[in-house]
């Protein structure tokens, strides 16, 4: 059976990418920022994952308003980076786990949930940026190192799904990957947040205090998390950070008990808190 080798976190701004793009990440203003990953990416290379199953937003990109599904699930062979609005980005298309995203979409109809299913789909900077920070950027004509399982979640327009629901897919997730057939190793990356606003009367509104709690306790305490609601999540972290929910499907699909071998904060980043964890059953 598959086997779940860790829980990657991260922040998934758009900057980062544009920082990347016009090779700015060993700049005074990114180096900070870009440091916190040198590990992350060592993990990788270390511990060689066949499939990053990656759960993201979509920023009314391959989604718009008229048409929101609250979990959406992956099953083509392949994904194309979006435009967003600047011309599509010089990265590959990334490879697929079609297989996985079957399973995993049967296991939720079985376990009562509704997803859309995706069979073409190009996917935006909430996919690009985590596989970038953890993978690295592949060389000219090379491949990702891993292929795709993209899981949507919208966090964009209300109603958006409760925490708790977020874990339960994580659960679900779990189940999933331990029934799929054959030896592949998965890593499962939660991405999102950290705090921030985008609009509003609280636009640029950070919440430094909470980001750090978050990254301490989202090993030790997930509960704490898991039982706040969305109102919460949104006074907390800002209207945008309740993506922060997203971290928690990759949470729940891990073990009661895991040991954090890596955390990075980094503020702002493009007027948001921003970071990563590493995770591994303990």
């Amino acid at each position: 059976m598959a086997q779940i080798i860790g829980g990657l976190g991260t922040s998934h701004v758009p900057s980062i990418g544009v920082a990347l793009d016009r090779g700015l990440a060993g700049s005074d203003d990114w180096k900070p920022f870009f440091d916190g990953y040198d590990y992350p990416q060592k993990w990788m290379r270390d511990q060689r994952p066949d499939i990053a199953v990656v759960i993201f937003n979509d920023h009314g990109n391959s989604f718009f308003l008229d048409r929101v599904p609250t979990f959406a699930v992956g099953v083509a062979d392949n994904y194309a980076p979006v435009d967003e609005g600047w011309g599509p980005r010089n990265i590959p298309s990334f490879k697929g786990a079609a297989d996985l995203g079957w399973h995993f979409a049967d296991q939720l109809v079985e376990s009562h949930f509704d997803p859309m299913i995706c069979r073409e789909i190009e996917v935006d900077h909430g996919l690009q940026v985590p596989m970038e920070l953890f993978c690295g950027r592949p060389d000219e004509g090379g491949e990702w190192p891993v292929k795709v399982l993209p899981i949507w979640v919208n966090t964009i327009q209300f109603p958006i799904p409760t925490p708790q629901r977020c874990w339960e897919m994580g659960e679900v997730l779990r189940r999933a990957i331990e029934s799929f057939p054959g030896d592949d190793r998965v890593v499962i990356m939660g991405t999102g947040g950290l705090s921030h606003q985008l609009q509003g009367r609280r636009a640029g509104f950070l919440n430094p205090d909470a980001d750090r709690q978050w990254l301490d306790t989202i090993a030790s305490d997930p509960d704490h998390w898991r039982n706040m609601t969305r109102e919460d999540y949104v006074e907390t972290f800002g209207s945008e950070g309740a993506e922060l929910m997203m971290w928690l499907v990759m949470r729940a699909a891990m073990n009661r008990d895991v040991s954090m071998l890596h955390k990075h904060y980094f503020v702002p980043a493009s007027m948001t808190g921003a970071g990563c964890v590493v995770l591994e059953n303990a």
